[in-house]
C-alpha cells in the first residue's frame, strides 16, 4: 500500500466527460407462495476490494443457490448493483411494485471478523429490524445496533421518504472505523472463509425468523396444561438444552393468545426464535397449540 505525506503534493487529471451511456444491475427472483418480497442487495461498485464489497456478492450468491431449493412463504429479490445509482435505477424502474417490499437488507463488509453491525431501518420497529436484532443478540458474539441516519450505503434510498420501505443495513466492521477501508489493505488477506461463514448463518437464521413467525392460540388457554404426563416437561432430561426447552414451553403456553407472534415470545422470553419455533411446533404437534393468524398484521 502506496503512503502519502501530507506535505507532497500531486497533480491528479481526470479524463471524463459527459455523454448518455448505460447502467447494469442483475437481479434474481425466487418466487414465493406470495408475491410479497424480501429484497437482499449488495453494491456490485467495488470490484478490487475483497470485504467492501466482494464479500457481500459472494454470500448473496451462496444464499440465492441455497434458496432456489426452497419452498418459500415470501418471494426473495437478490440485487446486484452499484452502489447509490444502482439503487436509484431500480427503484426508478420498480417504483409501481415497490411496496410489495416487506422486509429488505444491504449485505456488506461480511468478511471480516468485527461485529456484527446492524443499521436499523429509517422506521425503526419493523419486523426486519426485530428479526436482525434478535438474531445477533442472541449469537454469543457482541453486537452493535445502530439506529437509522441518511448516512451510509443503499438502505438510504430504499428509506428515502417518498419510498420508507423496511431495508436495514447488515455488515460486521462498520464502514469507515477499520484501517483497511477503501485501501489496496481490503484483500483476500483480509478476509477469511469462517467470518464469511459465521455472517451467512447470521443473515440465514434472520430469513427463518421472517419466513417462519406466526401466531398460535392455545387450545387449552384456561390455566396450565398438565405437561408431565404428555411427555412434555423434562421431554429431554439430561440434555443441557432442556431448561431452555421449559421457559420456552412455559412462555408459549402462556402468551399464544391470537395477540402475540413468536418473535414476540421469543423476545419476551429472551430465548433463541429457533427454541421458540421448535417448541411452538411440538406443542401443536401434541395438540396443546393450533396457529390462528398470521404475523404479516404486525409486520410493518
Amino acid at each position: 500500500m502506496t503512503r502519502l505525506h501530507r506535505d507532497e503534493t500531486y497533480e491528479v487529471f481526470i479524463d471524463s466527460n459527459l455523454t448518455d451511456g448505460y447502467l447494469t444491475y442483475g437481479e434474481y427472483l425466487h418466487q414465493g407462495e406470495t408475491e410479497e418480497e424480501f429484497l437482499l442487495s449488495a453494491h456490485v461498485c467495488h470490484p478490487s476490494l475483497a470485504n467492501d464489497n466482494c464479500s457481500g456478492v459472494a454470500l448473496l450468491t451462496h444464499l440465492a443457490k441455497r434458496m432456489a431449493g426452497l419452498r418459500t412463504r415470501y418471494s426473495y429479490r437478490f440485487l446486484f448493483a452499484p452502489g447509490t445509482i444502482g439503487a436509484i435505477t431500480w427503484l426508478a424502474r420498480n417504483e409501481e411494485h415497490s411496496q410489495r417490499v416487506k422486509h429488505g437488507l444491504i449485505i456488506s463488509m461480511v468478511g471480516d471478523g468485527g461485529g456484527p453491525t446492524y443499521k436499523k431501518s429509517r422506521r425503526g420497529s419493523t419486523t426486519i429490524d426485530r428479526a436482525v436484532v434478535h438474531t445477533i443478540r442472541h449469537s454469543g458474539l457482541t453486537p452493535t445496533v445502530l439506529d437509522f441516519s441518511p448516512y451510509g450505503y443503499d438502505e438510504r434510498q430504499y428509506c428515502s421518504p417518498g419510498f420508507n420501505l423496511p431495508v436495514g443495513l447488515f455488515q460486521r466492521s462498520k464502514f469507515g472505523e477499520i484501517p483497511e477501508y477503501h485501501t489496496s489493505a481490503d484483500n483476500l488477506d483480509f478476509i477469511a472463509p469462517n467470518h464469511l461463514a459465521l455472517s451467512y448463518r447470521l443473515i440465514a437464521d434472520t430469513l427463518d425468523v421472517v419466513e417462519n413467525d406466526a401466531v398460535y392460540c392455545s387450545t387449552m388457554p384456561k390455566c396450565e396444561p398438565q405437561l408431565g404426563r404428555r411427555g412434555l416437561y423434562g421431554m429431554v432430561g439430561g440434555d443441557k438444552n432442556a431448561a431452555a426447552a421449559n421457559m420456552a414451553t412455559l412462555w408459549i403456553l402462556n402468551l399464544s393468545d391470537g395477540m402475540h407472534s413468536l418473535l414476540d415470545i421469543a423476545e419476551r422470553a429472551n430465548l433463541p426464535f429457533a427454541v421458540i419455533r421448535r417448541t411452538a411446533q411440538l406443542l401443536q404437534h401434541n395438540g396443546l397449540l393450533a396457529i390462528c393468524g398470521d404475523a404479516n398484521p404486525t409486520m410493518v
